[in-house]
């Protein structure tokens, strides 16, 4: 089960999170920069997957941004038995589907439209598990939803 997705930049800024788990503000905040920290300091030539305090922690980066993914057993089991190949995937999967829909993915592209960004993972993750991957069936109700603002725009001119 997917407990949180960060995606930060290089400098450890981070410009999304996603928690699929309650968790208070204060371990977030702390559990983030820790978790941050880690992964900026790794080189490349490292694995992209560590424990750290229960959760497995799987990472990619891509251009300037890092795209972490934690995940946690699911609840009633001990092991994590989550496939750090298969978020690797779902990682790119992500990456894929928001260059699709902002052309060309960057740091601004999430900064202002987090709202969109957010609908978008929301298509892709439901309570902490992967529930769609096609991007066509992603993008489908944000491109409805962008052409309805449109037609609103249109009537009030």
């Amino acid at each position: 089960m997917i407990s949180f997705l960060l995606m930060v930049n290089k400098q450890g800024q981070t410009r999304l999170s996603s928690y699929y788990e309650w968790i208070s503000m204060d371990e977030r905040v702390a559990l983030e920069s820790e978790i941050i920290r880690k992964c900026l300091s790794r080189s490349e030539l490292q694995c992209s997957f560590l424990e750290y305090r229960g959760y497995k922690v799987i990472y990619r980066r891509y251009a300037s941004l890092f795209f972490i993914v934690g995940t946690k057993p699911d609840v009633g089991s001990e092991e994590n038995h989550e496939n750090e190949l298969g978020m690797l995937e779902f990682i790119h999967a992500l990456v894929e589907t928001m260059d699709k829909w902002a052309g060309s993915i960057c740091e601004l592209d999430i900064m202002y439209q987090l709202e969109q960004v957010h609908f978008l993972l929301d298509e892709m993750v439901m309570n902490g598990y992967v529930v769609e991957t096609n991007k066509t069936n992603i993008l489908r109700p944000i491109d409805l939803m962008e052409r309805e603002s449109h037609k609103a725009e249109g009537m009030f001119r």
